[in-house]
């Protein structure tokens, strides 16, 4: 549509909720047909400076208010619930429009990653017959997951075109079905396609202290999808006496080490000095000049080698067929990254595209957002990581797994560094015999919506193929199912952020 068009009433009522489907109980409009693209749109309005804010203002200027939320105000998981109860309510009375709505209804999240996994949580525990795609709006400083699925990782624009210019790519998506048995092809069309993606819990287990508090750290120290972290009853089978233990989750990746470490340093400045933060090159300035002060670059120099990943914990695996063994690490390595999605660090991709020879001979394939394994890549520093700016650059490959255990004994640290989509938390270590142990396992899938630019792969999708030129050299010359345990979590208990936590924490 050319740009007159879009900004039409015909157009703008492709995307409207009357109100008696979001409200109860409200009086029912007559409409005189079914809108092509109703979507549900979530706003973090802390995130992006004063963008989330302005571009909360210009989508309730266009839509119906009632259908645009601001997250600081009402949590997704409440919207949701009462949206999808009072749509079964109206279908049993018989109301056809609300059928159709349902199986034609969208939701839109603008937020940074960590906004972006919270709405994915919360829709991947409602487990609906039809669950409506996601498409995301990258309002963070990384934009990961945006990235990944072709929405950018630009800051948007927030004035009217912006707005609708970005409805009609969410306008185009077709709905395509895969199950989460991969069973189904995938047929991406020209403009948006529909992709899954899944998601990894965590599972933490540490020994119970004989007094005081048994959380590890405090609450407000940790992400937004570790605040759901809870003591599983004695009952549970996953509880082990003398242990306490605690679970979370995350969509894109879970790293550990020097990485961690220049993100926590980062978000600590940001929550302390908020107003230098409104900028999204200046943020990525600052995040440059913190990797430079904390020795990054200079880490053979600047860090102990007892603070190493080989030296903190022992790694093991559930590869694609078999039980648990370990895994080596190089010495070297001072920072570990389990990724989902194809984009890292500001969308980066550190785990490229192995080539025939790495396929046959160490068995790594490449990454598919839907296969059930996560890759896990090593890096030695940021000069290491630089790498990955070059063509068909890449960390060093360790594993793709169904499951990864670290195991944390008493060492000469006593705390490191852990992050979940670009969220960072200061965890201690074992300060005597004890052991920690942190547990991530494959669990569920979600529908996201996909623009040609999307980088993920979908196992089952004709159009992913290995592509031509994947990467003919290698820098890896440093030296199967999910168990019952772990069906029976749900994403929102996962995911949940409880009412009293601030949403500014989250990017």
């Amino acid at each position: 549509m050319e740009s007159a068009d879009l900004d039409s009433e015909k157009f703008v009522k492709e995307f409207y909720i009357p109100s008696y489907i979001l409200v109860s109980d409200s009086e029912a409009e007559c409409l005189p047909n079914v809108p092509e693209c109703p979507v549900l749109v979530f706003i973090n309005s802390k995130s992006g400076g004063q963008l989330g804010g302005d571009l909360l203002v210009t989508y309730r200027t266009i839509l119906n208010k009632n259908q645009v939320f601001d997250l600081g105000e009402e949590s997704p998981n409440n919207v949701l619930n009462r949206l999808f109860i009072n749509l079964e309510k109206l279908k049993l009375n018989g109301d056809e429009f609300a059928f159709e709505l349902e199986k034609k209804l969208k939701i839109i999240v603008a937020g940074g990653d960590g906004t972006a996994g919270w709405l994915l949580g919360v829709v991947s525990d409602l487990k609906l017959t039809q669950p409506p795609p996601i498409a995301t709006v990258p309002l963070g400083t990384g934009n990961n997951i945006p990235f990944a699925f072709g929405w950018g990782k630009k800051n948007p624009g927030t004035h009217r075109n912006s707005v609708l210019s970005f409805l009609d790519q969410v306008r185009k998506a077709r709905e395509m079905k895969i199950d989460s048995k991969f069973t189904d092809s995938i047929y991406l069309p020209e403009t948006v396609g529909l992709s899954w993606s899944s998601s990894w819990h965590i599972l933490m287990r540490m020994s119970a202290p004989k007094e005081g508090s048994c959380d590890p750290i405090a609450p407000l120290e940790l992400p937004h999808s570790l605040h759901a972290f809870h003591k599983v009853s004695s009952s549970d089978d996953l509880n082990v006496e003398g242990c306490n233990t605690f679970r979370g989750g995350f969509w894109n990746y879970f790293s550990m080490g020097m990485d961690a470490q220049v993100s926590y340093s980062f978000h600590t400045e940001r929550k302390l000095h908020p107003e230098k933060f409104k900028n999204q090159l200046r943020n990525q300035s600052t995040y440059a000049k913190i990797g430079c002060s904390q020795g990054w670059f200079l880490a053979p120099i600047a860090r102990p080698s007892s603070r190493n990943i080989a030296q903190l914990c022992k790694l093991k695996v559930v590869k694609r067929h078999g039980d648990w063994q370990d895994l080596h690490i190089p010495h070297s390595i001072r920072s570990i990254v389990c990724l989902n999605l194809p984009s890292f660090s500001g969308g980066l991709n550190p785990w490229g595209t192995p080539n025939i020879n790495k396929r046959c001979d160490r068995d790594l394939t490449a990454p598919y957002v839907d296969d059930g394994l996560i890759e896990i890549v090593g890096f030695r520093d940021a000069w290491h990581g630089l790498v990955l700016l070059a063509p068909n650059g890449h960390g060093t490959r360790l594993a793709q797994a169904h499951r990864i255990r670290f195991e944390f004994h008493k060492g000469a640290a006593d705390h490191t560094y852990m992050r979940i989509d670009g969220e960072p938390w200061k965890h201690p270590l074992p300060f005597d015999d004890d052991t920690i142990i942190v547990e991530i396992s494959h669990l569920g899938q979600v529908k996201m919506l996909a623009t040609h630019d999307c980088r993920s792969r979908c196992i089952m999708d004709p159009s992913s193929s290995i592509p031509q030129d994947a990467d003919e050299r290698d820098s890896d010359n440093e030296d199967d199912s999910v168990g019952d345990e772990w069906r029976k979590f749900g994403a929102a208990d996962t995911f949940r952020i409880p009412d009293d936590v601030d949403v500014s924490h989250l990017s």
